[in-house]
């Protein structure tokens, strides 16, 4: 029986995703080693763990990246899958690599507050990257979300609960001010990640529960330019049948759709939330 080919199409998805987490490591070292380290200024998680690590032993950047992760590792590897540990391998062995490079030149300011915005920038954006490429850095991110399936609390509660302590850590350290450096540079890599994977033009799922359905459907299309689904309901009191809208639209256009909706139907029900992605069909986030 021969062998299946492997289609060309997933030969050269892995090549542009790994392509995506060494551009990725290569932005976030630049990131680290040029204003963040240099200024004793540290990110959360992992990373924040090893660069204190770096400080205290003199040792590289990438030995206590690596080693940290390893049983962060193997927790990904039986809660989430093969894909995802590779992914996250290949990303610390090329920050580890680039560090060691981008280390080599000299930091680009002296200012602590400075480092932490431009160097949180930095970092967030090719964090944000290896993300999108289905990787990671931060082996903390994958206890908090086996600890979100088994407790009451949230991903992001347990991230922020593990870096209370991290920079903490850095407190006694480095000193309070530039833990507070830290805590700060770290809001800002959040936020730049956020940016990167959501992008700048969030898009919402909105579902509308109308006495109208044609005609707000014949409104959006016209007066937004977006597709819309009908889904059909029944309600639960009343056991009538209803028709759902279901659309999805950018953040600008969110002020938009209410409105059309309220002029048409006072009396219609809206519920809207946030989309992290968005796969096929004919969506594009450029509004009308």
């Amino acid at each position: 029986m021969a062998d299946k080919k492997i289609p060309r199409s997933n030969i050269s998805a892995y090549i542009r995703k790994y392509i995506q987490l060494c551009i990725g490591a290569v932005i976030a070292a630049l990131g680290l080693e040029l204003f963040l380290i240099p200024n004793e200024v540290i990110d959360g998680g992992v990373v924040g763990l090893s660069i204190m690590a770096q400080y205290i032993t003199g040792l590289p950047l990438g030995t206590f990246l690596i080693a940290f992760n390893i049983p962060f590792l193997w927790l990904a590897y039986k809660q989430i899958g093969k894909d995802f540990v590779i992914a996250t391998i290949v990303a610390i062995i090329f920050l580890s690599i680039w560090s060691e490079v981008v280390g080599e030149y000299p930091k680009v300011t002296n200012d602590p507050f400075l480092a932490a915005i431009f160097g949180g920038i930095i970092d967030g954006l090719g964090v944000g990257l290896i993300m999108r490429a289905g990787g990671s850095l931060d082996g903390t991110e994958i206890v908090a979300i086996i600890v979100d399936k088994k407790t009451i609390w949230s991903v992001g509660e347990v991230v922020m609960f593990i870096n209370l302590f991290i920079l903490s850590g850095a407190g006694l350290l480095f000193g309070w001010d530039k833990a507070m450096y830290s805590l700060f540079a770290y809001f800002v890599i959040s936020k730049m990640i956020d940016v990167v994977i959501k992008g700048l033009d969030e898009m919402y799922a909105v579902m509308i529960v109308s006495n109208m359905p044609y005609e707000l459907t014949d409104e959006l299309n016209t007066k937004l330019g977006r597709g819309v689904t009908l889904l059909h309901g029944e309600g639960g009191y009343t056991h009538q049948s209803k028709e759902i809208l279901y659309c999805v639209v950018t953040r600008l256009e969110v002020d938009k759709l209410k409105r059309i909706v309220s002029e048409m139907d006072e009396h219609a029900f809206i519920t809207i939330y946030p989309v992290n992605d968005i796969v096929g069909g004919r969506f594009k986030k450029s509004g009308h």
